[in-house]
């Protein structure tokens, strides 16, 4: 049998299903939290930013949540928000995890959110680029990016060049589409259920932004054709500890297609932000 082409980490149980999830380095943990899509996976999203983490001190968990990656994917059930959230937490827990920073990209930024309002002191801060739930889903579903991955993976007619095309809508340079990408890709591809997409329920958290406590990084390419860029004002209008960077030449993927630059904001959140943040905590009052 052949390996696979996405590296293979650790399971942990979650109910009837497992999550997979790869760990690097040592110290407070960072949790990784990755978009959807056809072939989508934790390590595929995020592993250029790996070794930003491990350099900041701190510890790299990448998830592959309930449907993507190496993890469980059940058929016959809704994919939402609620259950994405819960199996996270939920393998969180047996990893031995508490609290952490949780950096989420579109619906993993949404994932984020939740669990953030539903466990307040689990998150340490948030890295969201271009989350999702915070629109609705008309607004998602006009976009360009969204329309042509749901037609091609729920309609059955995806196949690997057609995975390619969809997977350049994801960023500005096309060319960091590679054949490495696209095989990584592919490979989960075919082991999806089509309710991943069909039944995938991501309500809007607009209403429930300023509920969220913890500091917030963001990042929001201008050219992204799966989230409305105007997002990142929801945050700034709610949020008392709120930052966003907005880049030209930028689709949905910052942290793929600026990863320089997004390494070096997220380490410089994790040392100074949330270093100074864990001081005072251990000062007290």
């Amino acid at each position: 049998m052949p390996e696979p082409l996405l590296p293979r980490g650790q399971e942990v149980a979650v109910g009837e299903h497992r999550i997979h999830y790869l760990s690097y380095g040592e110290g407070p943990a960072v949790a990784f939290l990755h978009g959807s899509g056809p072939g989508a996976s934790g390590y595929s999203n995020f592993k250029q930013n790996i070794d930003a983490i491990v350099a900041a001190g701190r510890r790299a968990i990448v998830l592959d949540m309930i449907g993507f990656g190496h993890s469980s994917k059940p058929v016959g059930c809704d994919y939402t928000t609620d259950l994405f959230a819960r199996t996270i937490r939920q393998a969180l827990d047996a990893i031995g995890v508490g609290r952490c920073v949780l950096v989420g990209n579109s619906l993993g930024g949404a994932v984020a959110i939740r669990i953030a309002l539903d466990d307040p002191e689990r998150v340490e801060g948030l890295v969201l680029m271009a989350p999702g739930g915070i629109e609705e889903n008309e607004v998602y579903y006009a976009m360009p990016g969204i329309r042509s991955m749901v037609s091609a993976f729920v309609g059955g007619t995806l196949d690997r060049e057609g995975l390619r095309s969809l997977l350049r809508m994801l960023v500005h340079d096309a060319s960091l589409v590679d054949d490495g990408l696209v095989d990584e890709r592919f490979e989960v591809l075919r082991t999806q259920p089509v309710e991943v997409l069909s039944r995938l329920k991501v309500p809007s958290m607009a209403h429930e932004l300023g509920n969220i406590r913890c500091p917030i990084l963001g990042f929001w390419g201008r050219e992204d054709q799966f989230t409305p860029m105007s997002g990142f004002s929801k945050f700034l209008d709610a949020s008392p500890d709120c930052a966003f960077t907005l880049l030209s030449n930028c689709g949905h993927w910052v942290m793929v297609e600026q990863a320089g630059l997004f390494n070096a904001h997220l380490q410089h959140f994790l040392t100074a932000r949330m270093g100074a943040a864990r001081q005072a905590e251990a000062v007290g009052p």
